[in-house]
């Protein structure tokens, strides 16, 4: 039986949940202005009210909706984290993949380039060029970490293209007089398929929290709406002292749900570029099928 990926219940879930993210971040500014909603509008007249029917999740401090500000933030939450891992994902393939597949010094030079970026304390560094950069946008910010966060999945793509340039058909292609950019991009790449999917989501959740911390720490951009300014703005104002729960759970919920949908279609990726997770996830869902029978007979006996 062929194995589909949107069979899995998990992956079906984190695929709607960050659907519903992707919509929302594209159509969410559309959506304010047709409800006439502003996420940076004070409103003199509700500071700091609970959910109402006027503020379905209620304001801040400064007497902002929570909710315009979720769902713009939003936008730029998803944005920041998309950017990066897709900035992040195509280093390590370009630096990766050519590292596994050539060998002598051009192999070499760019798997001491990844070791390079490997040994660098990324953190440190994200937060030092973040804060010399502070004020100059999203953009920048999703740079920063794409450009900082690539060295570990390219030592991933090395290795898995060390195993498929080592086997027969690509030395076979090879020893035809077949080109490197061919077989590289034909014969190596389509077998890392599942590997760099799981790579660009892993970087899309590293993205948004990374984005949050940033944020959290004010060395992101504070003109821009996003969860990790919100984050950052109710931490300010002691929203959890002062009993303000509605404007800090709303962003970190987000946040929370998108790394847990990432996270579910991360599983089911493995399993369709693993065949060993494959059989072993069939296997589970045959017994359990059995033992589900074998329940109803001894019922209706």
């Amino acid at each position: 039986m062929r194995y589909r990926l949107f069979g899995n219940g998990k992956v079906t879930f984190g695929v709607i949940v960050l659907s519903f993210f992707v919509i929302l971040a594209v159509f969410g500014g559309a959506l304010l202005d047709l409800a006439g909603l502003d996420a940076r509008a004070n409103d003199i007249a509700a500071i700091a009210q609970p959910p109402s029917a006027e503020h379905l999740l209620g304001t801040t401090q400064f007497g902002q909706d929570v909710l315009a500000q979720v769902v713009e933030g939003a936008r730029g939450s998803m944005f920041v984290g998309f950017l990066s891992a897709a900035i992040g994902t195509f280093l390590a393939i370009v630096v990766g993949v050519p590292s596994g597949y050539f060998r002598g010094a051009a192999g070499q030079s760019l798997n001491f380039l990844t070791n390079l970026f490997l040994v660098m304390p990324v953190l440190p560094l994200i937060f030092v060029v973040a804060g010399y950069l502070q004020g100059t946008g999203l953009v920048m910010i999703a740079v920063i970490i794409g450009v900082f966060g690539w060295a570990g999945g390219a030592r991933t793509l090395r290795a898995q293209a060390m195993s498929v340039s080592s086997r027969d058909f690509v030395q076979a292609m090879r020893m035809l007089g077949e080109s490197h950019t061919r077989l590289i991009f034909t014969e190596v790449l389509p077998h890392l398929y599942g590997w760099i999917a799981s790579m660009f989501l892993g970087g899309l959740i590293g993205g948004v929290m990374a984005e949050a911390g940033l944020a959290f720490l004010g060395v992101s951009d504070s003109s821009a709406v996003s969860w990790g300014t919100m984050i950052q703005a109710a931490q300010q104002q002691s929203a959890v002292l002062r009993g303000l729960w509605w404007w800090l759970v709303p962003p970190g919920l987000c946040i929370a749900l998108v790394g847990t949908a990432a996270a579910l279609i991360n599983f089911g990726v493995d399993e369709l570029a693993n065949p060993k997770l494959r059989s072993a996830s069939r296997t589970v869902a045959k017994r359990t099928a059995r033992v589900r029978r074998a329940a109803l007979v001894s019922e209706g006996v």
